[in-house]
């Protein structure tokens, strides 16, 4: 998907390039937009894209220091069972309540809610997992 951006942003400050010299009002106009559209695809690709490096990190800190939950069974499409997932998120869950300053703690409750299959909650604390790793 991030090259597919990529490829999107080049095409579209292109394209802003030849309707801006066409020297229409309307191409102008219409440039200026995909100049501004390219921009907030830019602005988003390059966020998520230092979220992943950030993120990969740790994760790899953790798992070098023993610290990865242990893996879910499976379901047949490969997931992590959903039964299996929603009952270890209570203990995730317990475990950043007790250490909210924790990186750690933030990090596995974030896997434990991609397990479950709430990305914006795993995104939020992988977020809040980041900060704190940082501080």
């Amino acid at each position: 998907m991030g090259a597919v951006l990529a490829l999107y942003i080049g095409l579209a400050g292109s394209w802003a390039v030849q309707l801006m010299a066409s020297g229409e009002p309307l191409g102008i106009g219409l440039g200026i937009a995909l100049v501004v559209l390219a921009g907030i695809g830019a602005w988003a690709l390059v966020t998520e894209l230092v979220f992943g490096v950030r993120l990969d990190r740790l994760v790899r800190r953790l798992d070098a220091a023993g610290g990865m939950p242990t893996p879910l069974p499976k379901a047949p499409s490969g997931r992590a069972d959903k039964d299996a997932a929603d009952d270890a998120f209570p203990v995730a869950k317990a475990d950043v309540e007790a250490n909210p300053e924790s990186w750690e703690s933030w990090l596995r409750l974030s896997m434990a809610y991609d397990a479950a299959r709430d990305r914006r909650r795993a995104r939020k604390a992988a977020r809040e997992s980041i900060r704190l790793s940082r501080a």
